[in-house]
């Protein structure tokens, strides 16, 4: 299909890999895990790569194809992979490109649980985190060594809500010949395409925006097949050339440590792509609103949201993301009272997740990041007086409404 179409018609109208026997107009759900060979030479053909087919649904799925396959018609990618998590798309990603010895320079804002991973988990392996300001680009220059493989930053921090200068960022890759991946959970295919801005691996949780409203949990990588020909990692997987690194995931990696996407979940994730589009317009939308209505309020001592111009790169967030500068935000009261704040709520959730249909909130110092010392809280800027605000698709002043009755009990 034509790139000319528009985000929401290239997904709806994404073709099946295989044409379905009923003409279904919905991608039906397979939920089996093994499929049937008509001949032993048949079976000995696909796995040994000769033929392209299903042969266990841990490694692929019909369902999960035509999610991988929307995914690349959408964002233009070489080659995509879904998986079980978010968090399994960072996991599969840095493990298929660096090597035991190799070492990564990480933005020192990353989600929690992202920071735990290259924290502890990573140098347990043999691989090495240098944590760096990603907005530095003196810093990042001085980082890199010769075991220095991959740039890893998130598009927008979570939850400090700051944006690097992602051109800055690929042209030190580029000139040091290193992999830059970039976690684009708050910047969805629809707000922000990694391929057109010279990112090599996309990886995304697709539990949030793109489920269709906290429906099931998965993840995504995207391949923006670059390259694979300077990663040493990749070596025995380059006759898939710009596909190398999906391979190495799918027949190794994602192979021997699991992590596979379910059909049921491929399911809701192709539901929820068609719809994407439509449900980040009304959520931006509303943070437009909700930050506007919070940066008025005497209560309220600061607002941090990328889309407001009192935010440092709100020039840079309009730029590159289309002015769709995702929907979430941050706010501080000029009291101490978080938690009754939190608890006079009577519509807007207590929850951890981000971009529901519903708009929820969660007090990131006591909950995401409890595990760390003042000192790491410090550091990625977790203060005990931040709440962060995920904007649902309800109708904005109900939101303002909730927070205006919930800020008269402090």
């Amino acid at each position: 299909m034509t790139n000319k179409r528009g985000f929401t018609t290239r997904s709806l109208h994404t073709k099946y890999p295989k044409p379905d026997v009923h003409g279904a107009l919905h991608m039906p759900v397979y939920d089996g895990v093994a499929y049937e060979f008509d001949s032993a030479e048949d079976m000995e053909d696909v796995f040994t790569g000769k033929v392209k087919s299903h042969i266990y649904s841990r490694t692929s799925n019909p369902t999960v194809e035509f999610f991988e396959q929307k995914i690349i018609s959408i964002t233009g990618g070489a080659a995509a992979i879904a998986v079980s998590s978010g968090m399994a798309a960072i996991s599969n990603a840095i493990l298929a490109v660096v090597m035991k010895g190799e070492n990564i320079l990480a933005s020192n804002h990353l989600f929690g649980h992202t920071y735990a991973f290259f924290k502890f988990t990573l140098p347990s392996w043999g691989i090495d985190v240098k944590w760096v300001d990603i907005n530095s680009t003196k810093a990042i220059i001085e980082a890199i060594d010769s075991k220095t493989r991959v740039i890893f930053f998130e598009t927008i921090t979570n939850p400090q809500l700051e944006i690097p200068d992602i051109s800055s960022i690929t042209a030190i890759a580029s000139k040091h010949n290193l992999i830059t991946v970039a976690d684009t959970t708050l910047t969805p295919p629809y707000v922000f395409n990694s391929r057109e801005h010279n990112i090599d691996i996309d990886v995304t949780s697709a539990t949030k925006f793109i489920s269709g409203g906290a429906a099931a949990f998965g993840g995504v990588i995207i391949d923006n097949g670059k390259h694979w020909q300077s990663i040493p990692a990749l070596s025995r997987f380059k006759i898939f050339e710009e596909r190398s690194l999906v391979a190495k995931i799918r027949k190794e990696i994602f192979r021997h440590l699991g992590g596979s996407m379910t059909a049921q979940t491929a399911h809701y994730m192709n539901l929820g792509v068609d719809t994407l589009a439509l449900r980040v317009d009304r959520s931006v939308e509303n943070s437009f609103s909700v930050a506007s209505f919070l940066e008025n309020h005497p209560a309220v001592q600061k607002v941090t949201y990328p889309g407001m111009k009192a935010h440092p790169q709100n020039s840079l967030a309009r730029e590159m993301f289309n002015n769709k500068p995702g929907s979430i935000l941050t706010f501080e009261l000029k009291m101490d009272s978080c938690f009754k704040f939190m608890n006079s709520l009577k519509m807007i959730r207590r929850a951890t997740n981000l971009n529901d249909n519903k708009t929820l909130i969660i007090h990131p110092y006591s909950t995401i990041y409890s595990e760390f010392t003042e000192k790491e809280k410090g550091e990625m800027q977790i203060r005990d007086t931040m709440m962060r605000l995920s904007v649902g698709i309800e109708d904005a002043d109900d939101i303002s409404d909730d927070i205006n009755q919930a800020l008269k009990n402090i």
